[in-house]
Order: structure tokens, then C-alpha cells, then sequence
């Protein structure tokens, strides 16, 4: 049998320490540390960076909510459905709970029957739909999931399980859960969440925790800002022969001065005494400041502009295409997350706001980029000078014109 050999690929200089041991950068590694949940529900509670992480995205997805498509009375009845249920505050709240605990469900209470059976839309009535609650993960426990590929909800639990308190517990089909999972972890990945996710906080909780922590250092510094120093000769053997009397009256001596200087600006000193002010040097403070505030918005994936309020730098900056490119991320969210795991509920909500589920019935997200009353007015004024040139030109009717 050989013996085995060991191979190496990459760059190495043995003179500057390149690729050798004593590379200090090829010592760097990555480790998964996972935050304490406890500190994670502290920076939320506690740093408002923290939360802004949190339920700045989730507010977005749903401020602007949705567009109902087909005949205005069943718009009426569809949105007064919602409003009665609390449909947008709900998921809001679990979209939320999502985010920070890396998982969360609403539980649709569409029929009274075994909550451990699949729950079927078409079997809901007018005014069916009785209540929705919300469930963060922690309060669900899941099934074995499911091992074989070729069956519906492969890498997914059969079914949760609900603590009812002193008496039994409930078990919930996946069907009655509007499953909202945190930020994803892909298969195959050590240490997963059980079919749920990571909180959203947790790739940037080390960047706002430095932050917060600068933030703070930088409030101490200020109270250092300027410090008064008196040198007094014989300080050290006066206090070593005298003790505690030479203290007090030493105490009680720049006390005095310190009174007659905040009433007249003058201080007193005495033979041997000599004073001198050291001043703080805070020319370095908001760029360092800044560059954190950046790691943050990084990490977070949120424009500066929106998390922290901050008119954007740079000659003629508007921000816009940050904005923009982060309203775009939203709309992913919408679109392949939040639309599919309230798929299910939709339907019971038509059915318990309609009684029937028209075929063609559909919505579609509102615009999250609100334009300005200056750019509605430039887009009307576009579109009145557009269907006056083809009136002028005879290819379309006044009646199609309206």
C-alpha cells in the first residue's frame, strides 16, 4: 500500500509568507455561530436598526396591498371580506413574526371540521370564513417530514402539532396553515431549520451590533470631549503623609473652585497649581459612522435612504435606483412567497365573500413606487396630447377615444 500524498493548489511565496503557515490572511475562516434567540429578540425590542431589519420589508410587501380584478361589486364584497377578517393586518403580523423567528403561519378557521383533515376551499360558504390567528414557529411543532420524493410536500412535515394548553394537543394539516418561512436555507445545507428558516436579522446582527456598539462608544466620548486637568505639586506625597484629611480637603478645595468657576467664569488657583484643558478630536467619527451604517444596509439588503432616513451622498444623488432595485426584491417576495402561501386562503376568501369562484377572477400587487402629484400630472398631460393627435390623425373613432 502507498502512502498517501497531500496536495495543495494556489499561490504561494514562502519569502513574504504567502500560502504558508504564517499567512495571516489564509488564516481566516468562516464559522456558523448562531445568534442567542434571546439577544435576537433584545436587538429587536431594544435597537430600533434591529427592527427596522425586521419590519421594514414586511411593511412594504403589504402597505400597499392589492388590486382585485373583475366586476366592481365583487371587488366590494372581496375587499369588505378582507376588512372583516383583518386579512392585511394579519399577514402583516406574520410576515413579521416570520422574519424575526424564521417562521410563522396563520391558521385559516374556514369550517368547523377535524383540523387534522385537509381543508377543502370548495366546501366553504358564504361567510365561511370564521377567523384567522396567527402562529409564530415556536408555538408549532413539526411532523417527520417527508422522505420520499416522489409524493406532494416532499422535505415538508405531514402535519403540526398545537399545544392546547392542559388539554390534548392539536394536531393542524398543512392545508389550514399559511406557512410563511423566514430567509431560506437550501437542502443539503448542516444545521437547517426544520422545513422553516432563518430569521431575517441573523446575517445582519453582526453589523448592527457593531454599529450600536460604535453608536454608543461614540455618546461616551462626547462626555470626554473635554477634560480639565490641574497638576498640583506634591499631590502624591502630601496624600501618602496625610491620608484621608489631605483627601477630603483636597476634594473640598476643587470643589470650591469648581463652584466659584461656574459662577464667574474665573478659576481660582493656588501656588503650585497648574491647569490645562485636553480636548476630544471627533474629525474621523462620522466616516467611520457612515461605513458602518453601510455594512448594515449590506447586509440587510435596504436601501440607506429608507433605513435610516438619511438623504442619499454624492452630487446630485436622488437614491432612486437603490429605492427602486429594492421595491424590485420586494416584488420577488410578493410574487414567490407570499402570493403561493396565501394561495390557499384566497380561495376560501372568495368563495366566503362571493359564494361561488368566478374562473376569471384575479388580483395583482399594487405599485410599491408611488409617483408624485407632478408626475401623475406630466402622465395625463402625456396621455391627453397622445389621444388628441390620433383624433387629429382619423385612425381611431371617438367612441373607442371615449
Amino acid at each position: 500500500m502507498t502512502d498517501a500524498a497531500f496536495f495543495a493548489d494556489g499561490y504561494a511565496n514562502i519569502l513574504a509568507n504567502i500560502g504558508t503557515a504564517r499567512d495571516k490572511a489564509a488564516s481566516g475562516g468562516y464559522v456558523l455561530t448562531l445568534p442567542d434567540p434571546a439577544q435576537i429578540e433584545a436587538a429587536y425590542r431594544t435597537s430600533p436598526i434591529a427592527r427596522k431589519v425586521v419590519d421594514l420589508p414586511a411593511e412594504d410587501a403589504l402597505r400597499e396591498w392589492r388590486e382585485w380584478q373583475t366586476e366592481a361589486e365583487q371587488i366590494t364584497a372581496i375587499e369588505a371580506e378582507e376588512r372583516r377578517l383583518g386579512l392585511a393586518a394579519t399577514m402583516i403580523r406574520a410576515l413579521k413574526t416570520a422574519r424575526l423567528r424564521g417562521g410563522a403561519a396563520v391558521y385559516i378557521g374556514a369550517d368547523n371540521a377535524d383540523p387534522s383533515m385537509p381543508l377543502n376551499p370548495r366546501a366553504v360558504r358564504k361567510g365561511g370564513l370564521a377567523y384567522l390567528t396567527v402562529l409564530s414557529r415556536d408555538d408549532l411543532s413539526e411532523a417527520e417530514p417527508q422522505r420520499d420524493p416522489r409524493l406532494p410536500g416532499f422535505g415538508l412535515p405531514a402535519y403540526y402539532t398545537r399545544s392546547a394548553g392542559d388539554a390534548a394537543s392539536v394536531r393542524i394539516h398543512p392545508s389550514r396553515l399559511v406557512i410563511l418561512r423566514g430567509e431560506e436555507v437550501p437542502r443539503g445545507l448542516a444545521a437547517r431549520s426544520d422545513g422553516w428558516g432563518d430569521p431575517a436579522i441573523w446575517c445582519a446582527f453582526e453589523a448592527v451590533r457593531n454599529l450600536d456598539s460604535t453608536a454608543a462608544n461614540v455618546v461616551s466620548l462626547v462626555f470626554e470631549a473635554k477634560i480639565d486637568v490641574i497638576q498640583i505639586a506634591g499631590l502624591m506625597d502630601n496624600l501618602r503623609a496625610r491620608g484621608a484629611a489631605y483627601e477630603a480637603e483636597l476634594i473640598r478645595r476643587f470643589g470650591l473652585a469648581a463652584a466659584a468657576k461656574g459662577i464667574n467664569g474665573t478659576l481660582i488657583l493656588g501656588e503650585g497649581e497648574e491647569y490645562s484643558t485636553k480636548s476630544a478630536s471627533f474629525s474621523g467619527l462620522p466616516d467611520l459612522l457612515d461605513r458602518f451604517m453601510q455594512l448594515v444596509s449590506a447586509a440587510a439588503s435596504i436601501p440607506m435612504t429608507l433605513l435610516f432616513g438619511r438623504s442619499p451622498a454624492g452630487l446630485n444623488a436622488t437614491g432612486e435606483a437603490d429605492i427602486r432595485g429594492y421595491y424590485d426584491r420586494i416584488r420577488v417576495m410578493q410574487s414567490l412567497d407570499i402570493g403561493p402561501a396565501m394561495a390557499l386562503l384566497d380561495e376560501c376568501l372568495i368563495r366566503s365573500a362571493l359564494g361561488v369562484r368566478p374562473p376569471e377572477l384575479h388580483y395583482t400587487w399594487r405599485p410599491l413606487w408611488q409617483p408624485s402629484a407632478k408626475e401623475r400630472a406630466e402622465v395625463a398631460k402625456m396621455q391627453a396630447d397622445t389621444l388628441a393627435v390620433l383624433r387629429g390623425m382619423g385612425v381611431v373613432s371617438d367612441e373607442a377615444l371615449g
